[in-house]
């Protein structure tokens, strides 16, 4: 499968912070790929990265097989965003926005074409009303038809459901869905609505403080045979060490002076507590976690709100 990106060794430094730290992934052609982090993590950071809107202060960003810091113009040919809340003219209509912007990207369209994605956006009703009179929500999806005029390969959305109702945050996540599946886009979604992402991502990606901690496809992190197992012990330390040791080390996950996670299918709990057991590993407590919410906050420092919301 065509790797559409391919981020590597990615930091960003704003003096004594490290927004960014030596972050890698990649985007395959096809994928909803979920970008999840808690407020602060540095998703906006590499996003503003990756759309050259700032500058790494190391590492290497890939698309279309073309370096975008040599090939910028022509890779951003092929992306659409929509950066938090889209900027769009209030006084003037749906259409003469989409009008505008098309011709603001060298594109000269048709009627039929702007009223084609309205209607892909379900605002071709709307047409005519001036965008003063909509709602969050539907300034969003108008936004989202501002970046697709162009008809771009790959769509960044940034955190595109913030401060919507439920049934707005639905019309996204439909919307989303229908790109991906009818008009075969490529979409990067960054969002800390854990639920929804679970909903539409195919491949997904959470990082914490600026650094990576998991990647994979959604169906393996999502596999309900598959647990997160949180371990606690009177010496975590000396736990560690046993099960490094052991025929549970690969299924290791991570581990903090708290608590130790492994990922296993849910059959084997009762002889991973015999062989903790046998290991002499005094045990505190053990408790699967089965919900992305609960694996998210478990592999993050989970000392930040998360958006947990979904209708």
């Amino acid at each position: 499968m065509q790797q559409i990106v391919q981020v590597t060794g990615l930091t960003k430094q704003f003096k004594n912070l490290t927004a960014v730290n030596d972050l890698s992934f990649s985007v395959n052609e096809g994928d909803v790929y979920g970008f999840l982090g808690q407020n602060g993590a540095g998703k906006s950071t590499t996003i503003r990265m990756m759309l050259s809107l700032i500058e790494p202060t190391f590492g290497n960003i890939q698309m279309f097989g073309m370096d975008l810091e040599k090939h910028r113009r022509e890779i951003l040919r092929n992306v659409g965003a929509v950066i938090e809340k889209p900027d769009v003219y209030k006084y003037l209509s749906a259409y003469d926005n989409l009008q505008l912007f098309a011709r603001l990207s060298g594109i000269k369209p048709t009627q039929k074409l702007i009223m084609d994605q309205l209607e892909m956006v379900g605002l071709r009703n709307r047409a005519e009303d001036k965008v003063k009179t909509f709602s969050q929500g539907m300034k969003q999806r108008l936004g989202i038809a501002i970046a697709l005029i162009h008809n771009p390969q790959l769509i960044i959305l940034d955190e595109p459901t913030n401060g919507l109702d439920p049934q707005g945050i639905a019309d996204i996540r439909n919307l989303i869905l229908q790109l991906s599946r009818e008009f075969k886009k490529t979409i990067i979604v960054s969002s800390h609505l854990l639920n929804e992402i679970e909903q539409i991502a195919t491949r997904l990606l959470i990082i914490d403080k600026g650094e990576k901690l998991v990647e994979g496809n959604a169906t393996t992190l999502f596999d309900p045979a598959q647990t997160i197992v949180e371990i606690q012990t009177l010496d975590n330390f000396y736990a560690l060490m046993q099960l490094k040791g052991s025929k549970w080390a690969d299924m290791l996950q991570k581990s903090n002076n708290n608590a130790i996670l492994l990922k296993v299918d849910r059959k084997l709990i009762p002889t991973l507590h015999a062989d903790l057991a046998a290991m002499r590993i005094q045990l505190i407590s053990l408790q699967p976690r089965n919900s992305l919410e609960d694996y998210f906050l478990q592999v993050t420092s989970g000392n930040q709100h998360v958006d947990t919301y979904s209708n």
